[in-house]
């Protein structure tokens, strides 16, 4: 699948909805300290599980004959983490090859992405990289999921913009497309204080090869909608380049929701609701689920989605 081609041609899509979570709460994995769920690939259980959730999301897809965004559950497979987990890229590339597979059998439109992360805390931006550090930095996972061959890069909660500026100039090199996932707050900035007007200016120009577009990762569509309606924001660049939402089930902040221990949702009917509602007000096109989301919540959401693509 051309993920660019059915940007221009769908103005409905559907992304993954919660994978980490439920991999915990369902199947009762245990989330690796270093690089969280990047290895379940390895073992079989590992792959049983991944491969139910994703053809779960899949299905749903198929259904409302939604174009279907899958991304690898790498965010924290950078050079630092796996040195520290005894691994190397190898485990990155093992990553598409598997997504590949369920690619080939899926008998759909699927595009699969990298996923990647900010080196240090995605809620708070402590740890964050400056450019040139960022480029240099995360440019070898870059070049591994090149080499493994995805369909878009996806780096995702990103919450300062010089590190996205540095991960996009070392993406832009590949010539493969990518989605930019922005850890955006409601007062519609990102977590270093920059308005996502702003963010985006500086994005767009940052490279010769900018990004398919962007979207606001593990936060709830009200608080979205709201972040999106600060006066700053409302410029026809954000409408025009602002695409998508993984949404969260809570309306929590960041930093409620890193210190609760017990998961926080919402009935599925009330967060697509609210998730159309910011599609509908915003023209987002992509839509798909973070923490606290499950098939549930993903097909009240794609069945108000079909037939608008």
């Amino acid at each position: 699948m051309k993920l660019k081609n059915n940007l221009i041609g769908h103005t409905s899509l559907l992304m993954e909805g919660g994978l980490e979570e439920r991999l915990r709460r369902e199947y009762g994995f245990s989330r690796d300290e270093k690089i969280h769920f990047t290895a379940l690939v390895r073992s079989e259980a590992g792959r049983k599980a991944l491969a139910e959730l994703w053809n779960q999301y899949l299905a749903i897809a198929r259904r409302y004959h939604l174009p279907f965004l899958a991304a690898t559950p790498t965010r924290r497979a950078n050079q630092e983490r796996l040195f520290q987990a005894g691994e190397d890229f190898s485990l990155v590339r093992e990553n598409v090859a598997f997504l590949r597979e369920i690619q080939a059998t899926s008998g759909w439109e699927m595009a699969i992405g990298g996923t990647m992360g900010c080196r240090g805390d995605a809620y708070t931006g402590e740890g964050a990289l400056s450019e040139n550090e960022a480029y240099d930095f995360h440019q070898p996972v870059v070049e591994n999921f090149h080499v493994a061959g995805i369909d878009y890069f996806y780096p995702v909660v990103l919450p300062t913009l010089p590190e996205a500026v540095g991960m996009l100039r070392a993406i832009a090199e590949t010539e493969v497309p990518s989605l930019i996932g922005l850890t955006i707050q409601r007062d519609g900035r990102l977590i270093d204080g920059t308005p996502i007007h702003e963010a985006l200016d500086v994005l767009d120009h940052a490279t010769a090869q900018p990004p398919l577009g962007y979207l606001a990762n593990c936060i709830h569509p009200s608080l979205a909608f709201e972040a999106l309606s600060q006066p700053f924001n409302q410029t026809e660049l954000v409408r025009r380049r602002f695409i998508g939402i993984q949404v969260n089930t809570s309306a929590l902040s960041y930093a409620e929701l890193d210190g609760a221990t017990e998961l926080q949702t919402s009935e599925p009917e009330a967060l697509a609701e609210e998730t159309l509602r910011l599609k509908e007000r915003f023209g987002l096109r992509i839509l798909g689920g973070c923490c606290g989301t499950d098939q549930r919540h993903m097909e009240a959401m794609a069945c108000r989605m079909e037939g608008l693509s």
